[in-house]
């Protein structure tokens, strides 16, 4: 059996709590590792998602912890499209059940955050929380 508990170092991106506001995106720091892959959990909607009552899951990283720049698609796997700002996940339309989206990051940054982005209306609290699972230490991102 191969060992990936060694070789993998699991953080906490967005804590997992029921939302209706947008969270403080914390930095990751991927120093000393070579891949980043992004575990995004999300509950059932509080509310019935719309173009304009929205959450933007909103992906950035940067070099030095200092600015930060949106990721664009070559910077990311798993995902068909990214939106302005980073947007690597949209809930505009019913989520009724709760979801698992994995989202691999191959930038060449040193730093990442991840935004939930709310807009419009949110009376009612969404689950949510992200980690971020960094592997191939020892490889310099």
């Amino acid at each position: 059996m191969r060992d990936i508990h060694n070789n993998i170092e699991v953080v906490q991106a967005i804590d997992a709590s029921a939302l209706k506001a947008d969270n403080t995106p914390a930095a990751v720091d991927l120093q000393g590792f070579g891949a980043a892959e992004i575990v995004l959990q999300i509950g059932a909607g509080g509310i019935t998602f719309t173009g304009t009552n929205k959450i933007e899951f909103k992906l950035t990283h940067s070099d030095d912890d200092a600015t930060y720049a949106a990721v664009d698609l070559g910077d990311v796997q798993g995902v068909g499209s990214v939106g302005t700002g980073g947007i690597i996940k949209s809930l505009t339309a019913e989520h009724a059940a709760a979801t698992v989206t994995q989202i691999g990051y191959v930038g060449e940054k040193r730093y990442l955050k991840l935004l939930a982005d709310f807009s419009g209306t949110h009376a009612t609290e969404t689950p949510i929380a992200a980690v971020v699972v960094k592997g191939l230490p020892g490889d310099e991102a």
